[in-house]
């Protein structure tokens, strides 16, 4: 089983460079931000995992927050919103050849961690991303977490939201590494969930919202673990 996991984990990586290479490809071809989500979508269908929703996405949201567990995350976000996503990621990323152009041909948002200056240059990106109608995507958590339980979120999110007054809504995702796991190279097709919660207005009066948000959608997590066995 396992060496069929690692067979299928090459593939499956395989399909997502392909995919990107795609992106990055045809992205002056197509209206944006179509290039993105055809590449998405061929990563979805392709490697056969399927996607569950429960919960509603609200159509004014102006920040999306999400767990981040596998680098399916960003292909199944792609694939259940037809918004014009902006994503903030962390600046080494941006640097990668070749498929960091994945990240500055749509102008996602770079931020570089414990810098002042980055803060800054995050709030003037967030702003003019803002003033063209996309919706600000972040993993507050600021990496991944292969386990049930959620990183502490980093504070860029609470910044952005706070600054603009903006409407957030959290979406949480279950168990995508269980799926899809870049240090063990293991890959088995499943059923993912995906939960959108209620979306909220940032309250900077409130210092502990962020914090309190992740309390939620821990819980959320946790709840949806003990009612879906699937999920386990």
């Amino acid at each position: 089983m396992k060496i069929f996991a690692h067979i299928n984990w090459l593939f499956a990586t395989i399909i997502i460079v392909t995919s990107l290479s795609f992106m990055i490809l045809t992205f002056y071809l197509f209206p944006r931000p179509y290039a993105r989500k055809i590449s998405a979508w061929l990563i979805r269908l392709s490697i056969f995992f399927r996607v569950e929703i429960k919960g509603k996405e609200d159509p004014d949201a102006q920040m999306f927050l999400l767990n981040h567990q596998s680098d399916l995350d960003i292909a199944i976000m792609e694939t259940i919103t037809k918004r014009n996503l902006a994503w903030v990621a962390k600046k080494e990323l941006f640097d990668i050849p070749f498929f960091g152009l994945a990240l500055k041909l749509p102008q996602d948002i770079a931020v570089e961690r414990e810098s002042k200056t980055s803060l800054i240059k995050l709030l003037k990106d967030a702003k003019h991303v803002l003033k063209t109608n996309r919706a600000i995507t972040m993993f507050p958590e600021g990496t991944r977490s292969a386990k049930d339980v959620m990183l502490p979120f980093k504070s860029g999110a609470k910044l952005v939201a706070d600054a603009n007054a903006l409407r957030v809504q959290p979406i949480v995702i279950l168990q995508s590494s269980k799926y899809y796991n870049m240090k063990k190279f293991y890959y088995m097709p499943g059923k993912i969930t995906v939960v959108f919660m209620e979306s909220f207005v940032a309250d900077k009066s409130d210092s502990n919202w962020l914090s309190d948000l992740r309390i939620k959608m821990q819980k959320v997590y946790d709840d949806e673990l003990a009612d879906n066995t699937s999920n386990r």
